[in-house]
């Protein structure tokens, strides 16, 4: 049986950092998947059709989601809003976000009647600031 050396008085000790690091860099790369799985915002029950080309638009910070779910049911904040108090929810976001986006979630299996009726309403109360939400694929 062997023993362990002694050291001596005027020698310091020894740091093993590698177990340290190993630690370190596993929490962050716990954080850094978590981060990326909660930065996209679902609307539940909505498809997005899958575009095939184009440019990926910069979108505001905190824009006005508007969800358009199967059964043509408008959705803003995830909860069912009339058309008339959608109207009104969007006037009152632009009034404190002057430069915010209106940015509209239709369901993929809906004719585009259905969704170009909302784009009109949303584009009459936001003009420009309104865009249509695309899964890339």
């Amino acid at each position: 049986m062997r023993l362990k050396a002694r050291r001596s008085p005027d020698q310091l000790p020894e740091i093993n950092l590698v177990p340290m690091m190993d630690v370190l860099m596993t929490v962050l790369t716990f954080f850094i998947l978590v981060s990326m799985t909660l930065t996209g915002t679902q609307t539940p029950n909505v498809q997005l059709p899958k575009a095939k080309t184009g440019a990926v638009a910069t979108v505001p910070a905190d824009p006005l989601l508007v969800g358009l779910d199967k059964s043509k049911q408008v959705l803003l904040s995830e909860k069912p809003i009339d058309r008339a108090a959608l109207t009104q929810a969007v006037a009152e976001y632009f009034a404190k976000r002057p430069d915010g986006m209106v940015v509209l979630k239709a369901d993929r299996s809906l004719p585009f009647r259905s969704i170009e009726e909302v784009l009109e309403l949303l584009k009459d109360v936001g003009g420009d600031r309104v865009g249509l939400s695309f899964e890339q694929g």
